[in-house]
């Protein structure tokens, strides 16, 4: 279902979603408007004798009344709303208290994540195991010792034996972990390719982390709810709890760095401003250029969403080579959020050539560090040429002026502050822009990043590093640039560290990376708790060493099973956002996308704001009241896309939220207003229930938690109706289940009984004839039960998927109640809901099966009424048809032969839903495609006349085709010349991929060719672009008019008039249509009900990329500390070259720029 949906935005607000400049052809728009105008009402004369208003009638009457008694009868709707009537004086007809319920949720939340956090009590003892096994253990250089490898685990050679730290390491199936393979007793260690597995740090870390496996074990026996435990390393290892075997890309490499995941950074370093400064004049040409780029990207994924950012290039270019700064019409741009709160950004200043924004929108500012900007700026980043002579002084001035006008405006990050200068040397005087802009105090720390092998301004740029608080490092090679990058991180923890401020932090959601590249490709999000790890040894105080972050997962299903579905209704639902306004869990977040077979991870799954979802919320009242974990409530009226877009509900929902204490959580509850704020409550006994509950064709709601099952290894084999059964006999004292729940399941149980045995004695008493009317009845109640009878042997089933977990959208889920039940509700009462199904063939709905048709029952107690159930059927299509055919050869009493039938030529009968979509036609290809694909000019004139009303709905969460963009104005391949570059540009790509595997150039281990091989491929990856990419989306949905129930017309087509007349086929959602085919309407375009990409002008497009949505900032912040040792700032590399490699940069200077970038 498409999701986040959006209205029309207001032209005159500089953040509107709308494109303004879309206007279709004024002589297409006069022709069709001239055609409408001249469309009439059928005269009684000349249309009852082309089509007769009474004999429509007539067909629609008939129709409807024999639809309805065979529905009725084999649904037994009938007879379950005279059970509830029977039962109605012992019901009562309870009000839901939103904010007590909210209340209640969000405490049973907070209690959940205590055990978390004592999971992080339960992390504590990690943490405190580890300082203490660093306290006890001596750093050994020539230390040997074999770990257990998550990459080379039960791998074995060419003779068999198993490879070195590729011991055997038994690995079983557990449910409570997905059903993973993994290894309750131990630990495992993944490092990524780039990190030497022998190195002597990671020996001596691992080695002792080594304390830390029996309490991973110990935590999770005394906690079985807790999920993965680890420990990330700073210098690159991670360790996880239970262990299991990790497997290398498609590359043979293993990217995954624990160092840049967010619960790392977030627990490592206090939230940051950051300007990055990277030198770009001639001298950085060729390989300097590409390690640059790569130190770029390697810093970006090291910020989170709670970081600021923007990236200035330094360079002189004189004469007619200046910079165009202006935005250009063909940059792709970032779309970020709509209707953003402007914040009071600073004043534009005037830019010389020194200073190009490598984001001309982002002049003067700096932007969140968040996925969406930081994808952008790597894009950019691969755009950027040398070109010009190196002056940066000017580039550090403005650096250091956004980092003051910022903090002076209290916006940003408002904790610590740092520029990253990245050149191959240092040749001007610096000293008075830091005389100017940072001493005495140093508020801004900078680090500096010399490229390339060239070590006579070492000292020059250890100097800057130094005297600013900063580190120093020299990057010679692609393989350098991932540790020496992750050294600032050390620096910026050191006040933390030096304090022994364990903070606990909370992350965004993030994906089961592991689950979901399984082979079920299951989807799992997660949020970590984790806090970091220090060492506690007195003589490295001053240098405040981080040892690592210990963190533990906690599964957002979990979490939103505290607030069950049964308690919200049928439309209602609960939601988390984090503090920076992101989702965390939404029954709309849609965070996969399907890429041909393949499902895969949208980029921004994860941040996706709140106010892209809960669009109606305009003035963002309900996120800022979130953000601020305020407690309240607000109502709005929302529209609610059904069955993948194509249909809408319209409803007014009441919000109720407050926040989770001790997170940065914030949680919400809807009802939906009318039958969303009554919850009916029955009472029936045990014994009775139990007596009821056993008939085979009754299932309960999978996801749902009736009992708990799946914290006792001996529970977790329980179905949850297999675990009530036992709960309720006392089989199993040690069953925690919902008291509540459970009740309101017994009473359903009891009342909806009865229709097992109705249904049954159907069965007995049909005919052959009448085994091709229906394939079975069905029911569902608001405790999730569910009852279904077949009519049919279950091999003659036209849709076997549904009622089965293969059609999530026709069961109950913890997202949703059943499409059939949630349309019913909305149908009037007494009135039934069809829909058709079909598979899901690229086609569409091309060659649906069968027909569902359902009904609500609702009760009514002291005039509050509340639904029960829903019951319906599904039917054949071919008996639909059959019935809808006979129905329309009846005429009148007397009339004797009919003169008119729906199988004559010169007569077109159409049977539709509310929604437009065809379920009869004389023309097969046409069933189940929508009437304005078919019938262009027939749904023009119902939409002109009133009948159907169009509503244009957004998609905020879409994905679109990547349109082809390149560095220039130019195509690329339009000459051989071209084509020859690009080929050229390939080839030194791959040469340069060869030599470095082939030349070993980090010679110290044997695994230099491996880190080699896997820097290049991760400088490059972002390169490779999807074939999709997120955009914002627009469709419409067309929707009937209820109050309007029939009407006709003539429909002026140039050469002919085309008569239609509609009439509403009682008791349903069914429209009947019929129409004169004989005369040709083509003049008329298509109706189509198809998504399209919104596009934005390029004044908005940047006006928003520089807009702020307001955030609430994390509590802790650890800036500065009077005892960290500044000296402690860096070194030159020891790393050698071999010669081969010191050929590549002779080899990039002598190639054409073109080709390196």
């Amino acid at each position: 279902m498409p999701g986040p949906l959006g209205l029309p935005p207001d032209p005159s607000c500089p953040h509107s979603r709308m494109p303004w400049a879309r206007r279709p052809s004024l002589q297409k728009t006069a022709v069709i408007l001239g055609l409408l105008l001249s469309s009439t009402a059928l005269s009684p004369t000349s249309g009852q004798a082309k089509i007769p208003l009474e004999t429509v009638k007539l067909w629609a009457d008939t129709f409807g009344g024999d639809l309805y008694n065979t529905v009725t009868k084999y649904s037994g709707s009938l007879l379950l709303q005279k059970k509830y009537k029977d039962m109605e004086p012992s019901l009562k007809i309870q009000k839901v208290d939103g904010l007590e319920l909210v209340r209640k949720f969000s405490e049973d939340m907070e209690t959940m994540l205590r055990r978390k956090v004592e999971a992080v009590k339960v992390l504590q003892t990690l943490v405190e195991a580890a300082e203490e096994a660093d306290l006890n253990h001596e750093f050994n250089e020539s230390l040997v010792f074999d770990y257990y490898n998550s990459v080379l685990i039960n791998e074995r050679d060419e003779n068999g034996k198993y490879v070195e730290m590729g011991a055997e390491f038994v690995l079983e199936s557990n449910a409570h972990f997905s059903n993973l393979m993994v290894n309750t007793s131990l630990s495992s260690v993944q490092l990524p390719t780039n990190v030497y597995n022998r190195d002597p740090d990671i020996l001596n870390g691992v080695y002792m982390s080594e304390a830390l496996n029996p309490v991973f074990v110990e935590n999770f026996q005394r906690d079985p709810t807790l999920t993965w435990q680890y420990f990330g390393s700073s210098t690159g290892f991670f360790r996880i709890y239970p262990g299991i075997k990790w497997t290398p890309d498609e590359n043979g490499v293993v990217t995954f760095d624990c160092r840049n995941r967010g619960w790392y950074i977030q627990a490592a370093t206090s939230p940051k401003d950051v300007v990055i400064v990277v030198d770009t004049s001639g001298s950085m040409k060729g390989l300097r250029m590409t390690i640059a780029k790569h130190t770029i990207s390697t810093i970006l994924d090291t910020l989170g969403e709670n970081d600021f950012v923007n990236i200035i290039a330094s360079r002189h270019i004189k004469g007619k080579e200046k910079v165009d700064s202006a935005p250009r019409q063909d940059q792709q741009i970032l779309v970020l959020l709509s209707q953003q709160l402007f914040l009071a950004l600073p004043a534009p200043r005037e830019y010389n050539d020194y200073i190009h924004y490598i984001e001309p929108c982002f002049k003067g500012i700096l932007v969140q560090a968040d996925r969406d900007n930081r994808e952008h700026f790597k894009q950019l980043v691969d755009e950027l040429m040398v070109k010009g002579v190196g002056v940066v002084d000017q580039a550090l001035r403005e650096a250091f002026q956004i980092l003051k006008q910022f903090q002076e405006a209290r916006q940003g990050s408002l904790c610590n502050q740092a520029i990253m200068l990245i050149s191959d040397g240092a040749v001007e005087d610096y000293e008075p822009v830091f005389e100017e802009y940072n001493w005495p105090d140093r508020k801004v720390r900078v680090f500096t990043y010399l490229i390339g092998r060239e070590v006579s301004f070492a000292d020059r740029m250890k100097w800057i590093a130094c005297n600013n608080k900063g580190y120093y490092t020299q990057i010679s090679t692609l393989a350098d640039v991932q540790e020496n990058v992750m050294e600032y991180q050390h620096v910026l923890s050191r006040p933390m560290v030096i304090n022994h401020d364990h903070d606990i932090i909370w992350t965004e959601a993030y994906m089961d990376s592991k689950l979901f590249t399984s082979q079920t490709q299951t989807l799992m999000l997660l949020t970590t708790v984790a806090m970091p790890v220090f060492s506690k040894k007195n003589e490295t105080r001053s240098h405040g060493i981080l040892l690592g972050v210990v963190g533990s997962d906690v599964a957002l299903k979990e979490l939103m099973k505290l607030a069950p579905r049964y308690k919200l209704g049928v439309h209602g639902y609960a939601f988390l956002n984090t503090n920076n306004g992101y989702i965390l869990s939404h029954p709309d977040l849609r965070p996969l996308y399907r890429e041909g077979k393949k499902l895969k991870p949208k980029p921004n799954y994860n941040s996706v704001d709140l106010s892209e979802v809960e669009w109606e919320d305009r003035a963002e009242t309900l996120r800022t009241a979130m953000i601020n974990g305020e407690t309240g409530s607000l109502s709005m009226d929302v529209k609610v896309p059904l069955d993948k877009g194509k249909r809408v509900l319209f409803l007014t929902n009441d919000y109720f939220f407050t926040d989770i204490s001790d997170t940065p959580f914030s949680l919400g509850v809807v009802l939906s207003q009318g039958q969303g704020e009554y919850i009916l409550r029955g009472n029936t006994s045990v014994e009775e229930g139990l007596h009821d509950l056993l008939h085979p064709d009754l299932t309960l709601a999978g996801d749902w938690t009736y009992c708990i099952t799946d914290i006792d290894p001996d529970h977790r084999k329980l179905s949850q109706l297999e675990a009530m059964v036992r709960f309720l006999t006392g089989e199993d004292p040690d069953l925690e289940c919902d008291e509540e729940l459970v009740q309101e399941v017994l009473f359903d149980v009891v009342v909806t009984a009865p229709m097992e045995a109705y249904w049954t004695a159907l069965a007995l008493n049909s005919s052959e004839e009448h085994q091709h009317v229906v394939d079975m009845a069905f029911l569902g109640t608001r405790a999730g039960l569910l009852r279904s009878s077949l009519f049919v042997g279950s091999e003659k089933i036209s849709n076997k998927k549904f009622l089965t977990p293969e059609d999530k959208a026709s069961i109950f889920t913890m997202d949703h109640f059943p499409l059939w039940y949630r349309q019913a509700v909305e149908q009037p009462a007494g009135s039934f809901v069809f829909h058709l199904h079909s598979g899901e063939e690229p086609e569409g709905l091309r060659e649906p099966a069968v027909v569902t048709a359902s009904t609500a029952v609702a009760v009514t107690v002291d005039k509050k009424t509340a639904i029960a159930a829903a019951v319906g059927i599904q039917m054949k299509l071919d008996f639909l048809q059959r019935l809808f055919w006979a129905a329309t050869r009846q005429c009148g009493a007397g009339d004797g032969l009919c003169p008119k039938s729906c199988q004559d030529s010169d007569l077109d009968c159409f049977v539709i839903d509310n929604n437009g979509f065809i379920l009869i036609s004389e023309r097969s290809q046409e069933i189940g495609r929508f009437l304005g694909d078919v019938d262009g000019a027939l749904m023009t004139q119902l939409l002109s006349t009133g009948v159907f009303s169009r509503v244009t709905l957004y998609d905020y969460q879409a994905m679109c085709k990547t349109p082809s963009h390149h560095h220039s104005a130019a195509q690329p391949l339009v000459s051989p010349i071209s084509a020859l570059l690009t080929a050229t540009r390939w080839l030194v790509n791959e040469l340069l991929l060869f030599l470095l595997e082939w030349s070993a150039w980090g010679s110290r281990h044997a695994d230099s060719a491996a880190e080699a091989k896997a820097a290049f491929h991760h400088s490059h990856k972002h390169q490779k672009q999807d074939a999709l990419q997120p955009c914002d989306t627009e469709y419409p949905v067309f929707v009937h008019q209820r109050a309007i129930q029939e009407a006709n017309g003539i429909i002026e087509c140039g050469a002919c008039q085309k008569i239609f007349v509609m009439q509403q086929i009682p008791n349903s959602n069914l429209l009947l249509l019929v129409t004169d085919p004989t005369c040709d309407c083509s003049i008329f375009p298509q109706v189509l009900q198809e998504a399209t990409e919104v596009k934005y002008d390029a004044s908005i497009k940047c006006d928003r990329m520089r807009s702020q949505k307001f955030r609430r900032r994390p509590d802790s912040c650890h800036a500065f500390h009077p005892e960290e040792d500044a000296q402690d700032c860096g070194g030159a590399s020891e790393t050698s070259a071999s010669r081969p490699f010191l050929l590549l940069p002779l080899c990039a200077w002598l190639l054409p720029p073109q080709l390196l970038w």
